[in-house]
């Protein structure tokens, strides 16, 4: 391949920038920018052409011609007009064939993109351009019609040259697979938006009451409009853990939004104690990002007093959320006071313990959450179990079990659902009172 001779080739058709011309050569020579190469290569065809014309005429002031008109050179065009060749400045297309002059405009999207990134706090960045359908085709026509095989493409072509003036004049480093902030600019339309990617906190926390769900409850009849059944809220209790944690966090970040993802969850009427369920929060879109997690683990558990409190906040990643979401060898530890509808002794304690220790128990989908859980089969294992009687028809258990375990029908039996069963066991009919969760053993 002739490089010149290609180059000449293309100018004759299409009107070319320095960088557009330059770029269909980016693989050849390293350590020079398109546009030097552009400028270089239309250099060398004008002294070719002048050359060209002092000895032969015509042919070399046709180069010249097109390198002053399609090819916007300067140098061209004072050599033509010093032949004695006048070009007029009607005669010079007003744009380039492939970038319609829009790569003269870099240094201006990569100056508005930085104005809007002044609002966020970010450790990186991702610059990503959006083209025009027939742009981009215009270009594949182009780079096949002269066999470019050495090129660079357009849209290459401006990510890396705006990214890097925006990481020259921001200090903050390019990440191509989890960037905070990722600035997509549409340079046809002089367009430019953030794409501010989540901020994930993670932590456990500790649920001390039994009254409030562990997330956001709408209301059923409204689904969160607000109505009467609701008293107008859209919510049907008044507060849940996701909001306890969120609220302080929302304010420390200046975030969109917020979601709550947790290994699990328990039920509006059970405690969560001993070290907490292990949790992430998914801040959307924050301008805040250097936290200081000590202050705000402390104003979460001054805002949810007696009812809420979280420990160990640290920043996350999506993978953790993907370990809460899929851990099913997690273990978790109960305890449960049961009443029984006839006398028990301790004989029926012990008879518990050796019954339900080392049990592999077949649960299908409770009844009460048949409603929004499919109807399904489950096999939990029980590891351990201790019993103690505490009157005449009360007692407490404990247990360690694999996750997922339903707890409360573990003891009613659930209508013949779960088995084996407390109820079943004792042939003794049983209803749960009162269910905490004591721990949930998992790598954090």
């Amino acid at each position: 391949m002739n490089v010149l001779q290609v180059a000449q080739r293309m100018l004759e058709k299409y009107p070319l920038c320095d960088n557009c011309l330059g770029r269909q050569f980016a693989l050849l020579g390293h350590g020079v920018q398109n546009e030097d190469r552009g400028r270089t290569i239309k250099l060398a065809l004008a002294f070719e052409a002048h050359a060209l014309a002092l000895s032969k005429g015509k042919q070399g002031m046709k180069v010249l011609k097109v390198l002053a008109t399609n090819g916007f050179s300067d140098i061209a065009r004072e050599i033509a007009s010093r032949l004695g060749e006048h070009i007029d400045a009607e005669d010079v297309p007003k744009e380039c064939f492939l970038c319609e002059g829009k790569l003269g405009l870099r240094d201006d999207l990569a100056e508005k993109a930085l104005d809007i990134l002044q609002e966020y706090e970010y450790s990186s960045f991702l610059a990503g351009m959006d083209f025009p359908l027939k742009i981009a085709e215009r270009e594949d026509e182009f780079r096949a019609e002269f066999g470019v095989s050495y090129g660079e493409s357009l849209r290459k072509e401006f990510t890396r040259t705006v990214g890097k003036r925006i990481a020259e004049q921001s200090g903050k480093d390019v990440d191509f697979k989890r960037p905070d902030v990722v600035v997509l600019i549409e340079p046809f339309s002089s367009n430019v938006r953030l794409q501010v990617n989540p901020l994930f906190i993670a932590g456990r926390y500790k649920k001390l009451v039994r009254s409030i769900p562990q997330s956001k409850w709408y209301c059923s009849e409204c689904r969160g409009k607000g109505c009467a059944k609701c008293n107008w809220t859209g919510k049907m209790y008044s507060e849940s853990v996701q909001e306890i944690v969120e609220k302080p966090l929302l304010e420390a970040t200046n975030g969109a939004g917020a979601s709550f993802h947790a290994s699990g969850r328990e039920d509006i009427d059970a405690r969560m104690l001993g070290s907490g369920r292990p949790f992430v929060i998914e801040i959307a879109s924050p301008k805040k990002r250097f936290l200081d997690l000590e202050k705000i683990e402390e104003a979460v558990n001054v805002f949810g007093t007696d009812k809420v409190m979280v420990s160990g906040l640290k920043f996350a990643n999506r993978d953790v959320v993907r370990k809460l979401k899929g851990d099913e060898s997690k273990q978790k530890e109960y305890r449960v006071s049961i009443e029984f509808e006839k006398r028990i002794t301790k004989e029926d304690m012990h008879f518990l313990e050796k019954n339900l220790t080392n049990v592999m128990i077949k649960q299908k989908t409770p009844i009460r959450v048949l409603h929004r859980r499919a109807d399904m089969m489950r096999e939990k294992y029980i590891y351990e179990v201790g019993v103690k009687k505490l009157s005449l028809q009360k007692a407490e258990m404990t247990l360690r079990c694999q996750g997922g375990l339903y707890v409360k029908e573990l003891v009613t039996g659930d209508e013949g659902r779960t088995v084996p069963s407390v109820s079943e066991l004792l042939k003794n009919r049983a209803k749960p009172l009162e269910l905490d969760v004591l721990n949930i053993i998992m790598d954090d």
